[in-house]
């Protein structure tokens, strides 16, 4: 029964670790197609956005602002939350590819450094791919904002799965299994005839 756990645990873990990767792909196609609107596009769903968060803003505090004082606010607005936007999409990117790496056993400083490098290469190549799109043009500026979210990410990434494995995963970790292996291996000697 032993041999048959560790097998659907086995199975399990590397059936399941390579398919980790899709969220960090499906996260890179979705920055990717923001990117690629156009400059017209990307204006008109972010001022959208601030609308919102403006509008929201003045009923949840019953402000009672009027129409000119709430133009005014989204004009304010509008630039933080276009940062903000990079700052929680790259985030998102850099938990969704420091999962499956931390499944893969890199960890601390590697896993700033391998996820890190990767998620800002992305964050390059992003901008640089908006030199082609009409109305855009590539900052260096975005790819600072985008490293904020990227180290938040890593961050939260590493205390979540430290935290997992230490509870809720603790059970397929292969620390744990070498040590039921051992306990295993153990109680078969001491039960065995040769040992008595």
């Amino acid at each position: 029964m032993y041999y048959f756990h560790i097998f659907i645990k086995k199975t399990l873990r590397y059936l399941l670790k390579p398919l980790s990767f899709l969220p960090a792909l499906c996260m890179m196609s979705i920055i990717y197609s923001f990117s690629a609107q156009t400059g017209e596009a990307s204006g008109e769903l972010s001022l959208g956005v601030t609308r919102i968060a403006v509008l929201s803003y003045n009923r949840i505090f019953a402000k009672g602002f009027s129409n000119e004082e709430l133009e005014l606010m989204m004009m304010a607005w509008h630039l933080p939350i276009r940062k903000a936007a990079h700052i929680a999409a790259y985030f998102l990117l850099s938990i969704t590819v420091s999962f499956p790496l931390y499944v893969y056993r890199i960890r601390g400083f590697f896993l700033y450094l391998t996820c890190g490098v990767f998620c800002l290469l992305f964050a390059f190549f992003d901008e640089y791919h908006q030199s082609f799109v009409s109305g855009r043009s590539p900052s260096v500026t975005d790819v600072g904002i985008d490293g904020i979210g990227i180290f938040l990410g890593i961050l939260t990434a590493e205390i979540l799965c430290f935290i997992g494995r230490k509870t809720i995963f603790r059970s397929l970790s292969l620390e744990q299994y070498h040590k039921k292996k051992r306990e295993y291996e153990r109680s078969q000697e001491g039960g065995s005839p040769d040992a008595n």
